[in-house]
């Protein structure tokens, strides 16, 4: 009886895997790069963020961003952090989703979002495509955040800050679920929330510091802008 079943049981293993990989495998992956100038030199943090169209069943379905925020420590107790969200309060909060196809075609490059995964080079992040930057007074108080304009750096962080630039690139989507580096193709950037002190696991004072901010955050998904996971896994 046990051999019996065993062919039909592995094919459904491998159909359901199968089906998995399809749902869950990026569309594509990029690499977003932040740079500061600071009175001690240039800093930078980046990060990547891996980006899963919808493959799925239901209509309800949407694109999502795998990845965290970038955190920039610039020296001092100052900080900067380049949240995944767009837009005006941060209304905006898919903007991570496309943020690598507009880039790419406010560079004059053409390409369609099905596409995206062959595209080579480095190219700036300019305007509205700026994810929203936020900083702490002190880190370790999420009521302290607040925005910080990409256009003038200095009015919250002090004389001499500026934003250098921001970059996006296009990195190989790997072998997903085993992209540990490597040949294997370059994992999702993690680990935003060893950088913030009052980070516990639930939304609350994500909520906190988005509303210090003047930022919307989201009743079910305040912990989104800092660390996509948070949300994409409740999908």
């Amino acid at each position: 009886m046990t051999f019996k079943w065993a062919g039909p049981i592995l094919l459904l293993a491998a159909l359901v895997i199968g089906d998995q990989i399809r749902l869950n495998r990026p569309g594509h992956k990029y690499l977003m790069s932040v740079s500061v100038a600071t009175p001690d030199g240039i800093k930078s943090a980046s990060g990547v963020f891996a980006v899963v169209p919808y493959r799925g069943y239901s209509v309800s379905g949407a694109t999502r961003t795998r990845g965290d925020a970038l955190f920039v420590d610039l020296g001092h107790g100052k900080n900067l952090l380049a949240l995944m969200m767009h837009g005006e309060k941060g209304a905006e909060t898919d903007g991570m989703n496309y943020v690598a196809l507009r880039a790419y075609r406010a560079a004059g490059r053409n390409v369609s979002f099905g596409n995206l995964s062959q595209m080579t080079g480095s190219v700036p992040v300019t305007g509205d495509l700026i994810p929203v930057l936020i900083t702490f007074a002190d880190l370790a108080d999420p009521k302290t955040a607040r925005v910080a304009s990409p256009d003038d750096l200095a009015g919250v962080l002090g004389a001499g800050y500026r934003l250098n630039g921001i970059t996006v690139t296009v990195v190989k989507n790997g072998f997903w679920p085993l992209d540990f580096g490597g040949s294997l193709g370059e994992p999702v950037t993690h680990g935003i929330g060893g950088k913030l002190p009052w980070w516990n696991g639930t939304d609350a004072p994500a909520a906190a510091a988005l509303r210090a901010a003047g930022l919307v955050p989201t009743a079910a998904e305040a912990r989104m802008p800092f660390d996509a996971m948070a949300a994409f896994i409740r999908k």
